[in-house]
C-alpha cells in the first residue's frame, strides 16, 4: 500500500479502492473565448492545471484505477435548472444563453464538454451534474459504492467552488478525498490558497492535499 506525503499528514493510498475524480473541466471554463473568458475571467489561471491533471490521468490508467469526470450542466430545457441559480449574478449574457461555444451550460453544446486534452477514455464514467457538488442530484454515489470505492483523488475546478463542494460532500459520505493543488485551479489566486486551506485546515477537516508529483510517485508503485 503505496503512502504519499500529504498534508496534514500521511495518505495511505489503496489503488483497488481509490478512484480519480476529475471535476468540470470544460471548454466554457478553461478555452480562451468560452464563458469563463466571457465573464472577464484569466482563463491561464485553470489552464495551469490541465498539464498535471493529463499526467495523473495516464497514470491512473496505467495502474488500473478507476476514473471518473464530471461536467456543470443542464438539460437542453433547463428543467434541471433552479431559477435563483439561473438569475444570480444578474449577468447579460447566462445560463442556457447563446454563448460563444453554444448554449451556456447546457448538455450537448461545444463549450459544455470536457477539454480535448483531458478526454474521457471509452468506459470511463461522465457524471452530468446540475449543481457545484457532484453528488447532488446524480449517482455518482451509487457509482462508488457499487465498485467499492472509499478513497477520491481529486482534480478539477474551479477550487472553491465545484471541488470544495464535492470534497465537502464526499466527506459526510464518509470517503476520504486528496486533493491534488496543481491539478486544481481558480480564477482567483486568493480562492484557491483559501480553497486549500480549507480543506486540510484542523487536522484535514474534509480531507488531504498534495501534489500531483507525490501521486505519480504512488501509482508508478501500482504499475
Amino acid at each position: 500500500m503505496p503512502t504519499i506525503d500529504a498534508d496534514p499528514y500521511a495518505f495511505d493510498l489503496r489503488p483497488a479502492a481509490a478512484a480519480l475524480l476529475i471535476i468540470d473541466m470544460q471548454r466554457d471554463f478553461l478555452e480562451p473565448g468560452g464563458f469563463g473568458a466571457l465573464l472577464g475571467n484569466d482563463v491561464s489561471r485553470l489552464r495551469g492545471a490541465i498539464a498535471p491533471t493529463s499526467a495523473v490521468l495516464h497514470a491512473a490508467r496505467a495502474a488500473g484505477m478507476a476514473v471518473i469526470h464530471t461536467r456543470e450542466g443542464h438539460r437542453p430545457d433547463l428543467s434541471d435548472l433552479a431559477p435563483a441559480k439561473r438569475a444570480r449574478g444578474r449577468l447579460a449574457c447566462g445560463i442556457g444563453d447563446p454563448g460563444p461555444m453554444g448554449r451556456i451550460l447546457v448538455r450537448g453544446e461545444t463549450g459544455h464538454d470536457i477539454i480535448p486534452e483531458l478526454a474521457p477514455a471509452p468506459g470511463e464514467p461522465v457524471v452530468d451534474k446540475p449543481g457545484k457538488g457532484a453528488f447532488y442530484a446524480t449517482d455518482l454515489e451509487a457509482m462508488l459504492r457499487s465498485r467499492g470505492i472509499t478513497q477520491l483523488i481529486v482534480c478539477g475546478v474551479t477550487t472553491e467552488v465545484c471541488v470544495n463542494t464535492t470534497v465537502r460532500e464526499a466527506n459526510d459520505r464518509g470517503f476520504d478525498c486528496l486533493v491534488l493543488e496543481d491539478c486544481t485551479g481558480s480564477y482567483f489566486p486568493e480562492f484557491q490558497a483559501a480553497g486549500l486551506a480549507m480543506i486540510r485546515a484542523q487536522g484535514g477537516i474534509f480531507g488531504w492535499v498534495a501534489d500531483s508529483a507525490r501521486v505519480l510517485a504512488a501509482l508508478r508503485v501500482c504499475e
